[in-house]
Formats: C-alpha cells, structure tokens, sequence
C-alpha cells in the first residue's frame, strides 16, 4: 500500500506551482457549478417548463458558450490569458446570482446565453496559460492535473449540491455558484499575476498556420463535436433518466455522478502517466475513449438491475479519463503552428457547438421515442466518431510519422 501510494504521488512530479495554482483556481471555480449537472432538473420540476422548452434553453446554453469560446480566444490572442480568465470569473459570479431571479421562458433563455458566454471566455485562456505555465514534455500530464481539479470539484458539488436542495432549495445553488467564482478570481489576482509567474513555454509564430487551413485538425473538430455531443447527455437528459425512470432522488443522483469526479480524482493520473509511456498516438487513445462512452449508453437498455447505472458511469468515466486528457494535448500541439488561443477556441467550440444541438436533440428524441430508442442513438453516433478518429489516423500518418 505504501508503494502504491508513493508510486501515486510521483505521478504529479515535475509539474511547475504555476499549473498547481491553475489547478487550484480551476478546483474552487468547478466545486460551485452545482447548478449544471441540476439546471435539468430545475427548469422541469421547479419552474415547471417541459421537456421540450428545456431542450431549447439548453440550446442557448450551447449557444452562449459557442459564442463566448469563440471570443475568449481572439480576446486571449489580443489581450492576453490573464486578463480574460479575471474578467471572465468576475461577470460570471454577477450573472449567475442573478440568474435566479429569472424565471421565464424568455428571460431563462437569455440568461443562460450571457451566463455561458461570459463563463466560456475562460476556456480558450485558460488553456493558453496552461500550456505557457508546463513544459513541453509535462503538457498531457499538466491537462489532466487540471482535469483532477476539475472532476474533484465535480465530485463535491453535485453531492453537496443535493444537500443544498434538499434544505433550502434550488436558489441556494445559484448563491454558491456566483461566490465561488469570486473566491476564484481574487485567488487568481494573487497568484498568478502576470509580473510574478514564470512562463515555461512561450509560443510566438512569426507566420502563424490558420487553423482553418488545418485540415488533419477539421477531422479531430469533428470527432471533438460527436464526442462533446453524447458526453453531455449525462448532464442533461441523463439525470431525468435516473429521475423519471429509476426514481433516483436529486441526493441520490448526486452521489451516482459525483462518483465520476471521484474515480477520476483517484485514478486518472495514474491511467494518464502509463498511457503516456505507451507511445500510442493520441488520436488512438482518443478512439478508445470514444468508444467506452459509446458502451455506457449501450449498457443501460440491457438490463433493469440497479448496478447498470454504477457500469454505465464507469464507461462513461474511463472514456473521458483516456479522451479528454489527449484530446487537449493534440489540441495544444497543433496550436504551435498558428495563434494558440485561435486553435484552443476551436477545440472548445467544437463542445460549445455540440451543446447546441446535444441537450435539446437528447430531450426531443425522449420525448417522441423515449430513453431506450435514444440511447440506441447515441450508442450509434458515438461510434461514427470513432471511425472518424481511425481516419484521423490515416492522415496523421500520411502527414508525419504519429
């Protein structure tokens, strides 16, 4: 046991007090987006909107984060990671206490588009930074620290956020959500001040690459959109499954996701750390995460026994383990050929687009076929980018040795 601990911790070695602080920053900011996993919930059973509105404010969602990504990385290009990362976390703490007090069709529409789209402005910069703060040969593990903080925060929120409803009800959610991203910025004031940090990997292309001419990084964009596309089923239509179908209670629900940022928190470094010294390209890693999601809604329509759920979100959570972290590093090394914010933008776009369509796609195909017909879907769809990335491979190959 000690030695498996020991061997757990040398996995974070040589990672610069840069990438921990952002990874601090990233932790205290997630640990208050409880109102995500549950903003389904809460337009459904608190507002009472159906299932179809939801879908559409869902797809403003989308459609703000889409925006904001886009803007974040010509923002971050222009202005600098710094600047935007403040700036972002500062409006969202405005936007998303006051988000509570919206309560109709219109007004929650509007809403959640200005909420995601200033949130979403921290996307691009925050990867930017990232890679400026690691070493080239410490960027995937870097990533995925970031994405322990992440998924740790996660863990806590959903589990704390379940107690919040329970006692005092969904305004709660907002309140933390808002203090939390204020906690963040003046953290992110203190530590990070551009005068005080030292950059490790500063990119500057004298004739920068467009990303639009990339067009191996168009194949990755897509399989990016399918992935981000069936992902996010599990924040949307996934907890009305567990509700309407499973009777999960919202507590109960957010133990059985806040179980993913845990699994994660425990053994995404050391799956990342071993994968890494396989040499496999990260388009390969990326397909095989792909296609473990694709099974985790497969799971589901096999059998009514309780413990599908627990198997299913273990698909779920090993795929992203294994796609997430690579599929940024890919992201990243390709942005050395042009403007990094404008590749990174990219990379989030691709998700931001496919939470367009993902949220109100997922609750439509519910709502006129059902959970079993959908799943089949997504299963389906989650495979299509897997062949993607196989042709990925195809022209990586062709392109350079990978």
């Amino acid at each position: 046991m000690k030695n498996l601990f020991k061997n757990y911790i040398n996995t974070f070695k040589g990672l610069s007090n840069e990438v921990w602080w952002l990874a601090f920053i990233t932790f205290i900011n997630r640990s208050g987006t409880m109102v995500i996993p549950f903003l389904s919930l809460y337009l459904n059973k608190s507002l009472g909107f159906a299932i179809s509105d939801v879908g559409i404010i869902l797809s403003f969602w989308g459609l703000g984060s889409l925006v904001g990504t886009w803007l974040g990385g010509k923002l971050t290009d222009k202005i600098g990671y710094y600047k935007v990362m403040f700036g972002s976390l500062v409006l969202t703490a405005i936007f998303f206490i006051l988000l509570q007090y919206v309560t109709s069709f219109s007004g929650f529409c509007a809403g959640i588009f200005l909420v995601m789209l200033v949130a979403d402005i921290f996307r691009p910069a925050m990867f930017v930074a990232l890679s400026a703060y690691s070493k080239p040969e410490n960027k995937t593990r870097s990533v995925t620290l970031i994405r322990l903080a992440i998924n740790l925060g996660f863990s806590a929120g959903p589990a704390i956020g379940g107690l919040i409803i329970t006692g005092i009800g969904y305004q709660g959610l907002f309140w933390v959500d808002g203090i939390t991203c204020f906690l963040a910025a003046i953290l992110l004031l203190q530590v990070l001040n551009p005068k005080k940090v030292k950059v490790l990997d500063e990119v500057k292309v004298e004739n920068p690459v467009s990303v639009y001419s990339d067009k191996a990084f168009w194949v990755f964009f897509i399989a990016m959109f399918i992935f981000g596309f069936t992902f996010m089923q599990y924040f949307s239509t996934m907890p009305l499954y567990y509700k309407d179908i499973r009777f999960l209670s919202e507590l109960e629900i957010g133990l059985l996701m806040g179980f993913n940022g845990f699994f994660i928190f425990l053994f995404e470094m050391p799956l990342i750390n071993w994968l890494v010294k396989t040499n496999n390209s990260k388009a390969k890693l990326f397909a095989i995460g792909l296609f473990l999601v694709s099974l985790s809604f497969l799971v589901l329509n096999l059998t009514s026994w309780f413990g599908i759920l627990i198997v299913g979100i273990l698909l779920m959570t090993i795929g992203e383990m294994i796609a997430f972290p690579f599929s940024n590093s890919f992201a990243l090394e390709r942005g050395k050929k042009g403007n990094q914010g404008e590749y990174m933008a990219m990379y989030a776009i691709s998700f931001s687009l496919a939470s367009i369509f993902s949220h109100n796609s997922g609750m439509q195909l519910i709502a006129k076929f059902g959970y079993e017909i959908t799943w089949y879907v997504f299963t389906a769809f989650a495979f299509i980018g897997v062949v993607v990335l196989l042709l990925l491979i195809k022209m990586l190959q062709r392109e350079k040795p990978i």
